[in-house]
């Protein structure tokens, strides 16, 4: 009778769960862990069976109700003051992916973080997203996976070394020969091309149809000829040839060399269908598939860390890019309007519609300043000094961060190719 007139009864045991985290216990209470029903402690109290448990803990003995996690143990106590405060805080010393793949394995939300870290948590994560450290160990895995695809195969062993030194010059002195050969014959490529352009180089026949150089001829196919038994080689070497063809740089490779095939099967068609207007339509197409050779440039990026890097800034600077297109385009539309009005009354300006100052804003804020149009009166001239300097300002606040993100990400693709050599070195 006496227990029943006491205000507050002491708590069940039942009331309690013990967690076992690297073997730190810790009784905590079924209420301070309904606080936040969404996170996994609390999720425990909702399992009816031994399975449903065994999913969101390592192990659990029912009889003690005690839980174990295997996970850092000094990570736990910044959780248990989550629990007990509603706020969550960064911990010192630790990477913030780790500690963003710890809350989330704990089924806490990033809205929890205080005001006190939650910016310095974003900041942190954008940086290890620039860096690109996941890519760094995903490239360094994926060297260790290629070498085990190669297990079990046919000519396994003769196949792998040849692959290893197609795809890493830094292996060897014969495979950093393979890659100078590579990119000569790109450079070759490249100058052939150039000067195929030239009009001492240009000839006609008497129908002023356009004839081939010879000299220039015979370079041209025989860097195609190279190009294909290195692609070839590298499909048939390739411990699988899906992930080779889906590749963006054997894309490139594969782009290359086609408009060349496809050019010379339309010459077969043309010598065998004669002059008609459809001819002079596939001979318009055959000038677009021969333009298509620029793409031979990007080879280069297959053997230069720089070309890397400068793909990886753009796909992972769209925000910075969208900051600089936004300012530009604001600018634009800002001094445009503006040097239409102070230029508008004068005869001797071209600036006399808002479109042209369109076009004489986009050259000045972007200082490439052709000369083609400009203000000839005072206040035109104000106009362009502030359009000028405005530029100047809106172009490089972005180009900053980009320029961070270049040398971050250039940084780390040499870094992976010594990796690279140090790892297939070891095999």
């Amino acid at each position: 009778m006496m227990y029943g007139q006491i205000l507050h009864p002491p708590p069940r045991e039942d009331c309690f769960i013990v967690v076992n985290v690297g073997g730190f216990k810790q009784k905590l209470d079924h209420n301070v862990l309904n606080r936040f029903p969404q996170t996994r402690l609390a999720r425990l109290l909702c399992c009816n069976s031994r399975e449903a448990v065994l999913e969101l803990c390592d192990d659990f003995i029912p009889a003690e109700m005690e839980y174990y996690f295997d996970r850092n143990p000094l990570f736990f106590g910044y959780i248990l003051n989550f629990y007990l405060t509603g706020k969550m805080h960064l911990v010192d010393g630790l990477c913030v992916v780790s500690f963003s793949q710890e809350i989330e394995y704990w089924g806490i939300k990033e809205c929890h973080l205080d005001l006190c870290c939650s910016g310095s948590y974003q900041d942190l994560l954008d940086e290890a997203d620039d860096v690109g450290g996941e890519t760094f160990t995903e490239d360094l895995s994926a060297v260790d996976q290629e070498v085990d695809l190669f297990d079990g195969t046919c000519c396994a062993n003769v196949r792998q070394n040849v692959w290893i030194h197609l795809e890493n010059p830094s292996y060897s002195t014969s495979a950093k020969a393979m890659a100078v050969a590579s990119m000569s014959v790109v450079l070759v490529s490249i100058v052939a091309m150039c000067v195929h352009s030239m009009p001492d180089f240009q000839q006609v026949d008497h129908n002023n149809k356009q004839l081939e150089d010879p000299v220039l001829n015979f370079f041209e196919n025989l860097c195609v000829l190279l190009f294909s038994v290195e692609f070839i080689l590298r499909l048939v070497v390739a411990p699988s040839a899906r992930n080779f063809l889906r590749s963006p740089l054997n894309v490139i490779d594969l782009m290359s060399i086609m408009p060349f095939y496809v050019t010379l099967a339309c010459d077969v068609g043309l010598v065998d269908e004669g002059e008609n207007s459809e001819v002079e339509k596939v001979g318009k197409v055959m000038q677009i598939l021969k333009l298509m050779r620029v793409f031979r440039i990007l080879k280069l990026a297959r053997h230069s860390a720089g070309l890397r890097s400068l793909g990886a800034t753009l796909r992972h600077s769209s925000r910075e890019v969208g900051l600089l297109v936004l300012f530009l385009f604001v600018g634009i539309s800002m001094f445009s309007a503006l040097m239409y009005f102070v230029e508008k009354e004068s005869l001797e300006s071209e600036l006399q519609t808002i479109p042209i100052g369109w076009w004489w804003a986009t050259i000045s804020m972007t200082t490439v300043g052709y000369g083609d149009t400009f203000p000839v009166t005072l206040a035109g001239k104000l106009v362009g000094t502030v359009c000028i300097l405005s530029g100047l300002l809106m172009v490089a606040l972005p180009i900053t961060n980009i320029f961070n993100k270049f040398t971050n990400f250039y940084q780390k693709h040499n870094k992976v190719d010594q990796m690279k050599a140090q790892t297939l070195s070891s095999e």
